[in-house]
């Protein structure tokens, strides 16, 4: 029998950095926005970016102070080093964020000799902004961190509010910590020579902030998709703002997601399972998100949370961008025959990082701005899963 006992209590826990400030640059600030990444203040920096990044021609200021030729590819895994600056150039797209790429960053600051009080940048979209920040987070116990999000998702979402980590066995952001910025360098004009598919898919995230917590920018992705999909900076600039003034105002309550912050998973649990299905990278996050919106309105719908309306009405956006909203998910075709989709889709949603027990946790709406976070009964979900 235990004869005595002492308890040591702990202050809340440490995210490494006392609050983020966000820079939002317009064209003209871009030789600002270089100053910031390789300044001349005597710490050390890693930045961390991917072979697509790189050879923009907005970091070819970047490129020019590490020598780097982009005449060609950028191999993965490049180091290049000025100094006391270093730049490691990883691969493009999801089948790159593992832990062994988050393992190289931390080998390369290590040999970099860098120290707790050097800074790692990520420069890219939400894998390269992920894995740099889950890197950060375990480098001699956590060093600085600022993010330079490339891509409407990781400005409007994977960017902000200090989650971190990397894909394992198959699964989304299995391994992670929460580590948020010190700084958010948001600039715009890296979206006009973003890939259709992937501004499309920020845009998903985009409506995911909009259902849960902005009516105004749900409007205006219903009414000014023109002026959207044409990317009109003033009308993106706006997006941006209310997507990040909404999510940090949630982070702000809830930085470790006990609670309110689980809302922001709208769509995540069906899109992560379809993520796992499919392959990791065979379908844009984003178009996974979105798939998973239409499949948690149907659920809500199902459930008697929301009416008829409602359901269509969001059904109508994503229809409206392109987005599949039927149960079986073309991806899948040739891995998993439709009869069969259910039950994988399942399995893959029991192991989401996110259910607390073995039950599924689902987010799900009444109507825009009113959010529910409940346990559903597995037959319910499989019927928004089969066709």
């Amino acid at each position: 029998m235990v004869q005595d006992t002492f308890t040591i209590k702990y202050p809340p826990v440490s995210a490494g950095t006392e609050k983020t400030d966000i820079l939002f640059y317009e064209s003209e600030d871009l030789p600002q926005l270089l100053s910031f990444l390789v300044p001349n203040d005597g710490r050390g920096r890693i930045l961390v970016t991917d072979s697509t990044i790189i050879s923009l021609p907005l970091m070819s200021q970047v490129a020019n102070f590490f020598l780097v030729s982009t005449e060609q590819p950028v191999p993965p895994l490049s180091v290049f080093r000025n100094g006391m600056h270093t730049l490691v150039v990883l691969g493009a797209g999801e089948s790159y964020k593992t832990i062994e790429n988050v393992l190289f960053i931390v080998k390369t600051a290590l040999e970099s000799e860098l120290q707790r009080g050097s800074i790692f940048v990520g420069i890219g979209g939400g894998v390269i902004c992920d894995m740099t920040a889950f890197a950060s987070s375990i480098f001699k116990r956590g060093a600085g961190l600022e993010l330079v999000p490339t891509t409407l998702l990781a400005m409007v979402d994977a960017a902000v509010g200090g989650k971190t980590g990397c894909d394992f066995e198959n699964y989304k952001n299995m391994i992670g910590t929460f580590y948020p910025a010190s700084r958010l360098h948001v600039f715009g004009d890296f979206l006009q020579s973003l890939p259709e598919s992937e501004y499309r898919s920020g845009l998903a995230e985009t409506l995911k902030t909009a259902l849960l917590y902005a009516p105004k920018l749900f409007h205006i992705l219903q009414t000014q998709k023109e002026d959207v999909m044409e990317r009109t900076p003033e009308l993106i600039r706006q997006i941006i703002r209310r997507c990040v003034i909404a999510k940090a105002s949630i982070v702000e309550k809830d930085l470790t997601e006990t609670g309110l912050r689980m809302q922001l998973n709208l769509g995540h649990t069906f899109a992560h399972a379809l993520e796992t299905c499919a392959g990791l990278g065979a379908i844009p996050h984003g178009d996974a998100v979105a798939w998973g919106i239409g499949r948690a309105m149907e659920l809500s719908l199902n459930l008697n949370l929301c009416d008829q309306e409602y359901r269509a009405e969001v059904e109508e956006v994503l229809e409206s961008y392109g987005w599949c909203t039927t149960a079986y998910h073309p991806v899948l075709e040739g891995k998993i025959p439709p009869d069969e989709a259910g039950d994988a889709l399942l399995s893959a949603m029991k192991k989401d990082k996110k259910n607390s027990s073995p039950a599924i946790r689902c987010i799900l709406q009444r109507e825009i701005n009113s959010t529910v976070i409940q346990e559903v009964p597995e037959a319910a979900i499989r019927s928004v899963l089969e066709s």
